[in-house]
């Protein structure tokens, strides 16, 4: 396997509006990120992923770019940007900018300029149709509710807009709006960034033919997915984006990509289809959808977690490579989701899922706050949530499909404002996050969950997520070394080996409040062991053969063939 540093690195992704604000104005900024950068080091991370600070509207909170090439007023100036920058570098962090370009905001010079005139030399870069019957070219629904198509009285076209109509949908088909992605990346990565995240970029290449959706019971619009998702032309504009733009620099990539498969995965972070290092597939954190997707979510079984995880591990184990991450500004709080954010058991959970994630092959993401232990928030008032998804399903959902407390449940479980309250980092007012109003409440368990807690305390979470690191950057079996579940159709025990050459790790992490027996497989044999981290109190010389587990018990062994 080909040894790189983007494989042994840990990312720890930040979500500027939220984490740190240096003026008081209640919103989090760049100079509030260069004043944690000590932080991060004393954690141990390698690369930062910074969520979008283009300058934008914030229909989307940054997901919507006006500018591709300024920086956001509220988060600060490009000095301020190079400011950081530069200190990053000087503690040996690298830089990963988010990169959106599936779609631009409405609000851009691009469009703008477009939506003038079918003669408009913009008119291509965004994707126009016009219809003779009066509705909309197709059927189907946008991400953030509603139709993908918005009419334009000025030209009397419809635009597509995959999520909100503020958000319009980029021509890839065009050549001059491709090369014009690819000066910008240039622009960024001549500044000295070190890669790209790149915002549902298998979204790029539509079938240009657009079909009508299928629609499924309970919804009023087409599922139009499998026409943009992994489109014709998508490896095409991939290689056409790593040979314009990536290929002079020494980055790391990774794209997110709704609907990935692992074959598909495979094609696109092989070693010979120069195009990315790595994706975020979605299928874990879909676990539990209902009907109506993450607002009514079920119950999900271990053996489908585990089902997952071991069939992208297996899938990418020769050739590609994983991201590995439970949560991000998408994503509800990664103990909420995955352990038990409980008094008793969310630290202990806590460490429980860090050491079962980590452990696993491919790149680590760490999603601000995660190593201090912040949980979901459960706000009463509808009022008090600032997510355009949130929102927009609380209308279109309540009250004909769902009621107010059943989406409330969802939203509790599962809403993207779960992630984005400010992160935690003291016990002072608004979490030592800001000294104004914070743009969206604290959550008030910040009194005894904060940063200023955790770094005290040596046996907290965060001290054991700089421990998993350094285990990382100390054991190369933990980053190369081949995966195996173990106890596959155990619903509380998520246990797995790591093998490089002569050397093994064990993995043994209870997903449970019970007390689960881990019973070591027979094919498992080694001829001396060794305890690398646990998250409780456990004895180093006790037999592995058959072994009692405390409720969210976790312990990694070396073990010598």
């Amino acid at each position: 396997m080909n040894k790189t540093w983007w494989k042994e690195c840990v990312i720890y992704q930040i979500y500027p509006r939220s984490f740190n604000d240096s003026n008081g104005d209640g919103i989090g900024d760049i100079n509030g990120i260069t004043g944690k950068i000590p932080y991060l080091s004393e954690l141990g991370i390698d690369v930062i992923w910074l969520s979008p600070v283009y300058q934008s509207p914030n229909d989307d909170n940054g997901y919507d770019i006006s500018d591709y090439r300024n920086i956001m007023d509220e988060f600060g100036t490009m000095e301020d940007f190079d400011r950081m920058l530069v200190k990053a570098h000087e503690y040996g962090i690298k830089i990963m900018m988010d990169l959106v370009v599936n779609h631009s905001s409405d609000e851009h010079q691009w469009f703008r300029e477009s939506r003038k005139s079918k003669d408009s030399s913009y008119r291509d870069y965004y994707i126009w149709k016009k219809t003779d019957n009066g509705e909309p070219p197709t059927n189907w629904g946008a991400a953030f509710g509603g139709s993908v198509w918005e009419y334009d009285e000025q030209t009397g076209e419809y635009y597509l807009h995959l999520f909100s109509k503020k958000q319009p949908d980029l021509n890839w088909e065009n050549p001059v709006l491709r090369n014009e992605v690819y000066e910008m990346m240039r622009f960024w990565l001549d500044k000295g960034i070190d890669g790209f995240r790149m915002d549902v970029v298998n979204f790029i290449s539509k079938d240009t033919s657009y079909p009508q959706g299928e629609i499924r019971e309970g919804h009023n619009y087409g599922d139009g997915s499998k026409y943009y998702m992994n489109g014709p032309r998508i490896h095409e504009f991939l290689q056409e984006m790593n040979k314009e733009a990536l290929s002079p620099y020494d980055t790391i990539t990774v794209g997110e990509m709704p609907g990935v498969t692992v074959e598909e995965g495979k094609l696109y972070t092989g070693k010979d289809s120069n195009e990315l290092n790595m994706v975020f597939h979605f299928e874990h954190v879909g676990l539990g959808d209902g009907q109506y997707g993450k607002w009514d979510p079920r119950p999900w079984k271990l053996t489908e977690l585990k089902e997952i995880f071991s069939k992208w591990q297996k899938g990418l184990e020769e050739d590609g490579w994983n991201s590995l991450y439970w949560s991000n500004h998408d994503q509800p709080r990664a103990i909420s989701r995955w352990g038990n954010d409980s008094e008793e058991y969310r630290v202990i959970s806590g460490k429980m899922i860090a050491a079962c994630l980590h452990m696993m092959q491919g790149t680590p993401y760490i999603y601000q706050g995660e190593e201090i232990g912040m949980t979901n928030v459960k706000f009463t008032d509808i009022n008090d949530y600032r997510d355009i998804e949130t929102l927009n399903a609380y209308r279109d959902l309540t009250p004909d499909f769902l009621t107010h407390d059943e989406i409330f449940k969802g939203i509790h479980k599962r809403g993207r404002d779960n992630a984005r309250t400010p992160v935690q980092w003291d016990a002072s007012p608004n979490s030592g996050f800001t000294d104004g109003t914070p743009w969206i409440n604290v959550n008030p368990n910040y009194e005894w969950i904060n940063a200023e807690a955790v770094l005290k305390d040596e046996d907290s979470i965060f001290h054991f997520y700089k421990k998993l690191i350094q285990l990382r950057k100390q054991n190369e079996v933990i980053v190369y070394g081949t995966f195996d579940l173990i106890m596959e159709e155990n619903e509380q025990i998520f246990a797995y080996t790591r093998t490089l050459g002569n050397e093994q790790l064990l993995v043994i992490c209870n997903f449970s409040e019970e007390t689960p027996d881990f019973k070591l497989p027979d094919h498992v044999r080694y001829s001396s062991k060794e305890l690398l981290i646990s998250n409780l109190n456990a004895n180093e010389n006790e037999e592995i053969e058959n072994l009692p587990l405390k409720p969210y018990e976790a312990r990694v062994y070396r073990l010598m063939i």
